[in-house]
């Protein structure tokens, strides 16, 4: 097995929405905002070599939208999904399997392109794995969540006949799924074998070591008192297991492991995921 880091860019979100209630004075010690009250966010993926799969967890934000929403959202960096896959000696039609953690935008946008009025797979060879919960939950939106689950990511997945429903916490022997509640209902977590190590792709469960203090729960968590549960578990078992945390949206710090201390669980040590 070999594990490739995926830059897709970075973007910006509101610094108070995604550090909930912890107050501005102490966040914007860790990402500082910029005039607009906005931080700066990474939309990194992973790539899977295992045997004759090539599994590419997460998509990005992708670049078929109009400019009025990018202009939310402030898209910065050198980086995209296709740039960095043909940096590893890969095209998209080497890609056996698209693993969604969840369908919000910035996660499921690179997953679906534009080809004139048709909306198509990115990946033509590959199969999309979502679960039954969460695909029911991303096309029956509750109002809140709504504006993250954007038709044209999830329902041409359906009508390409390409999607498929994970229905058990084994994705294959050296992945395994963790099903977390919190941010959004049935969001996955794959947990990778690797180098004798365990690998856990975090997605928005630690969106970055920032959020590694129990407090700091995002805004966007449909029930950020699950979602603490859920950190609280996984951060002792973590700690316990030396686990390696890759970090999707951390725009400065891409694995991290960790120690028990005075405060609770705190970072180790931070490195690349090549550098493992």
């Amino acid at each position: 097995m070999n594990l490739h880091t995926i830059n897709t860019g970075n973007f910006k979100l509101d610094g108070g929405a995604m550090f909930g209630v912890v107050p501005k004075t102490i966040w914007n010690k860790l990402n500082p905002a910029d005039d607009n009250n906005l931080c700066n966010w990474a939309m990194r993926c992973l790539l899977i070599e295992e045997e004759s799969r090539l599994i590419l967890v997460d998509t990005g934000i992708g670049n078929k939208q109009d400019e009025k929403f990018f202009g939310h959202y402030y898209l910065n960096g050198n980086d995209n999904l296709n740039k960095s896959l043909e940096g590893l000696g890969f095209s998209k039609y080497d890609i056996t399997d698209v693993f969604l953690t969840h369908l919000h935008f910035d996660h499921v946008g690179g997953a679906i392109i534009r080809t004139g009025e048709k909306l198509i797979p990115a990946f033509p060879n590959a199969t999309y794995w979502s679960n039954e919960q969460h695909w029911n939950w991303a096309i029956n939106p509750n109002e809140r969540e709504k504006a993250s689950f954007l038709k044209e990511n999830i329902l041409p997945l359906q009508e390409s006949g390409k999607l498929s429903f994970i229905h058990s916490p084994s994705f294959d022997h050296n992945i395994s799924i963790r099903f977390v509640h919190g941010h959004t209902e049935s969001m996955m977590l794959p947990q990778i074998i690797y180098k004798e190590r365990t690998i856990v792709f975090m997605a928005d469960l630690l969106p970055s070591a920032a959020h590694i203090p129990l407090p700091y729960v995002m805004a966007y968590d449909m029930f950020p008192l699950t979602t603490l549960e859920e950190k609280k578990t996984f951060l002792a078992e973590a700690v316990e297991n030396n686990y390696v945390l890759f970090f999707e949206h951390d725009a400065v710090n891409e694995c991290c492991d960790l120690q028990l201390t005075e405060k609770g669980v705190r970072i180790k040590n931070t490195f690349k995921l090549k550098n493992l």
